[in-house]
């Protein structure tokens, strides 16, 4: 099973790899892990490969069968969001591994994302820490449904339509820097999405924009802090609107985006202007736990980065503390500067 029985007969535990073979070199990782576990006096990890058909839910669901303690997501977001779709609930840890462009789950968990060998041996020597999981349930023209576990932002308009848009080549050179490019595709095509909406069972409202993200999380990739006041452990969601009016609705948004919520609040004065201003109608933040709506015509949808096709309506809410994470101990964190070079070696030729 997990265990494994040291030197003087007690159980030792047992850390999993879900590793998606196509974006990770699997040799070099074993080193590292090999060197780790046995550095902390844990047992032989495990080791399970992500398919076509089992994107990471349910190798994730074996490993914690055969006793892991902890299970290390080897691959981008998406095997990211997989093995904690395997892991809700259940109490076992999961640990990251900067290894994928985006890493959006380590990047608002302030992690390192540049160092993979320092990462795994966090993951041996680091304590769990409770996070809430955003849960959606997607629903589609044909009247089928899915429910799927999001772990920093699920989404419908400009974002999913950018990510649906994004060219796949471009994404494998340059990373999260050609999302840039599917803005551009976006854009053009982009028109307010009208949807009736109910928040914690409120009574049913209509209105339209132009896109509606709702999050665990609210830091993107770039630096760019979407929800300011989001956290992954508050037990609620945090719910954006974009709805830009006129001929400079977009440069609002994008004001209120890159300057106030990533320059003016990271200063006491900063957030005294934010304050004294008037407030920007064109983007519209709000809380809950449970988050329904329907939309007049189908559109895209994201969740954490990665495209889910086209909903007819769709459901989210929140799991709170549903998953833990590996985090460096509270000494480590404070000593251990993340050392970059590393994860140039671990990654494959293609990246997420």
């Amino acid at each position: 099973m997990g265990e494994t029985m040291g030197d003087a007969g007690a159980p030792v535990p047992r850390a999993a790899v879900v590793l998606n073979p196509v974006k990770v070199d699997a040799a070099r990782l074993r080193t590292m892990v090999a060197a780790a576990e046995a550095a902390a006096g844990w047992g032989e990890t495990l080791w399970f490969e992500t398919t076509v058909e089992d994107p990471g839910q349910g190798v994730t669901r074996d490993a914690v069968a055969s006793g892991a303690v902890v299970v290390m997501a080897a691959g981008g977001d998406g095997t990211v969001r997989a093995v904690a779709e395997g892991l809700r609930g259940s109490g076992v840890a999961l640990g990251l591994l900067p290894v994928g462009t985006g890493n959006l789950l380590a990047r608002n968990l302030d992690m390192n994302l540049t160092n993979v060998e320092l990462a795994v041996k966090n993951v041996f020597t680091g304590v769990s820490k409770p996070i809430d999981l955003g849960l959606t349930r997607i629903t589609r023209a044909d009247g089928s449904a899915s429910e799927h576990v999001f772990l920093v932002m699920a989404g419908l308009g400009i974002d999913a339509k950018m990510i649906a848009k994004t060219n796949t080549t471009l994404k494998r050179k340059v990373g999260w820097l050609a999302y840039v490019d599917g803005i551009g595709r976006a854009l053009p095509e982009l028109r307010p999405v009208k949807l009736r909406y109910s928040l914690d069972g409120s009574p049913w409202r209509t209105t339209s924009a132009h896109s509606v993200m709702v999050g665990n999380c609210g830091l993107l990739p770039g630096g760019l802090l979407l929800i300011p006041d989001a956290r992954p452990d508050d037990g609620h969601l945090d719910i954006v609107t974009l709805r830009p009016e006129g001929p400079f609705g977009w440069l609002k948004v994008w004001n209120k985006l890159a300057f106030e919520n990533g320059v003016l609040r990271k200063s006491a004065a900063g957030r005294k202007i934010i304050d004294l201003s008037r407030d920007v109608r064109s983007v519209r933040y709000a809380t809950g736990k449970d988050f329904e709506l329907t939309l007049e015509t189908a559109q895209e949808i994201q969740l954490d980065g990665d495209e889910f096709g086209v909903a007819t309506a769709v459901h989210t809410w929140v799991h709170p503390e549903g998953l833990m994470v590996r985090v460096p101990a509270p000494a480590a964190a404070a000593s251990a500067a993340p050392v970059g070079g590393v994860r140039a070696e671990i990654a494959g030729t293609e990246p997420v």
